[in-house]
């Protein structure tokens, strides 16, 4: 039985390309370049860099220098004054998967890009959205899988069952994943920041016992705050509640089915 091994793969990729973007609005409301890390993976062809591993020939692969030139000088050609940008993150996403998929070719099985913009939300540790768009798919309303992350959120709350825990806010560190439904393209985006705006709202004028009831709050509210959510999953974490571990912590992930039953 080999069913435990994972599948032949061929992908070439450029990991955290740091560039500067107009992406929308930043965490200060301003319409502006922001920085922006870029993480593309080109999915290809079943064993199609065999050629390359055998001839040692960057002709027989897909140049991942001229991608990331490719990349940088469509973020400059944004940048340059009277373009208004890009439209939106996911107008980003899909002008970038066009580069990538235009250099493979019909090499390309489907391309993964993966969007951090560290500043976007304030409280957070970072935000990022995760885009794997199958080929070909010109313009972005083909099916495609899209995740978009909120890293450590960090947010004062009463939370615990000890007296001294009734009296002090501790800090709980959250993070959020949102899946959202497939073939969606067209759809106005999600507004993410706002919907983290809420929740933080609704969370710091709660208090609970357990982090269980906190972190099903926080599924909650995530799944219901858009249509286009199919599934959420948070993490929270109490870094103050043991004295030898770096924290303790519950993860629940729950589509947004159960909670429109």
């Amino acid at each position: 039985m080999t069913d435990y091994l994972p599948p032949t793969t061929d992908v070439v990729f450029i990991d955290t390309l740091r560039l500067s973007a107009n992406i929308g609005y930043d965490c200060w409301g301003r319409r502006r370049a922001q920085p922006i890390e870029l993480t593309v993976y080109l999915h290809l062809k079943n064993s199609y860099l065999q050629a390359a591993s055998q001839s040692d020939n960057v002709l027989d692969s897909i140049h991942y220098g001229h991608l990331s030139k490719a990349i940088s000088t469509l973020a400059k050609s944004k940048s340059e004054n009277g373009d208004p940008g890009f439209d939106g993150i996911d107008g980003l996403i899909g002008e970038v998967a066009q580069e990538a998929l235009k250099l493979a070719g019909n090499a390309a099985d489907e391309v993964r890009v993966v969007v951090d913009i560290p500043k976007l939300i304030l409280l957070a540790g970072g935000f990022a959205v995760d885009y794997t768009i199958p080929h070909p798919s010109y313009p972005l309303s083909s099916p495609g899988a899209k995740k978009v992350y909120v890293k450590e959120l960090i947010l004062p709350v009463i939370i615990g069952v000890n007296p001294p825990e009734r009296e002090s806010k501790q800090r709980v560190i959250t993070s959020i994943t949102f899946y959202e439904r497939k073939g969606l393209g067209g759809i106005e985006p999600v507004d993410y920041q706002k919907i983290v705006c809420d929740l933080t709202k609704e969370l710091e004028a709660s208090s609970y016992m357990t982090l269980e009831k906190f972190v099903m709050h926080v599924v909650r509210s995530g799944c219901l705050s858009s249509d286009v959510i199919e599934a959420v999953t948070a993490r929270a974490q109490k870094p103050s509640a043991l004295s030898f571990a770096h924290s303790s912590g519950v993860e629940i992930t729950r589509a947004r089915s159960v909670f429109l039953v």
